[in-house]
């Protein structure tokens, strides 16, 4: 089997968000508010604790990611319900969202993408933290 050359984490991001379409906090929100997305939230307690949370998010953090999101998984989260559910992943900052996102892909959740600038864009939108 070949193996490839490294491409470097900045390549690595660039090839994941290109596979599918990635949403700004204003977006989210929208799609929330109108039932059609999955806000989930895969940060760490600390930064739960430090910052807040999304009302409504579900808060998965990311080593669970998987065995919560598979719809055929036997830990899966009641919210994981369909292989077409619309998921939006949301980190701190917007980078390890985007590696959860592709994950999802390869579990065949093909309308999961994340969140733009994650908590802290939607945070600075002015949108609900609790």
């Amino acid at each position: 089997m070949a193996v490839s050359a490294p491409i470097g984490i900045d390549a690595l991001l660039e090839r994941v968000r290109s596979a599918y379409t990635r949403i700004d906090p204003a977006q989210a929100h929208a799609a929330f508010r109108a039932g059609d997305a999955l806000l989930v939230d895969i940060r760490y307690q600390a930064l739960r604790e430090r910052d807040g949370l999304i009302p409504g998010a579900l808060v998965v953090e990311r080593n669970e990611l998987e065995w919560r999101l598979d719809p055929q998984g036997s830990h899966r989260a009641p919210e994981a319900t369909s292989h077409d559910l619309r998921v939006v992943v949301i980190c701190n900052e917007g980078y390890a969202s985007s590696l959860a996102a592709a994950s999802l892909h390869a579990l065949g959740l093909h309308r999961a993408t994340d969140l733009t600038g994650g908590f802290q864009a939607w945070k600075a939108a002015g949108l609900p933290v609790i």
